[in-house]
């Protein structure tokens, strides 16, 4: 499994898997658990505005994540 462990982990897998501000991965996942744990930190992220999530689809083996990747000077 990808370094989802934690939010900063995520936004980072997100980040190196994003072409401008779009991202698409696939994260493997091993249990149910893994992936409501993923798809958890990725509402975190959404709430927080760093993501935009387009489309979340959990599959047998993997969580797919497509969206855009908020940018925003502080």
């Amino acid at each position: 499994m990808l370094n989802v462990l934690n939010k900063v982990g995520l936004l980072k897998n997100l980040h190196n898997a994003s072409r401008r501000n779009m991202f698409s991965i696939e994260i493997p996942k091993a249990t149910k658990d893994d992936g409501n744990m993923i798809e958890e930190l990725v509402k975190e992220l959404e709430s927080e505005g760093k993501i935009k999530l387009r489309e979340l689809i959990q599959r047998e083996y993997s969580i797919y994540l497509h969206g855009i990747m908020k940018y925003a000077s502080e």
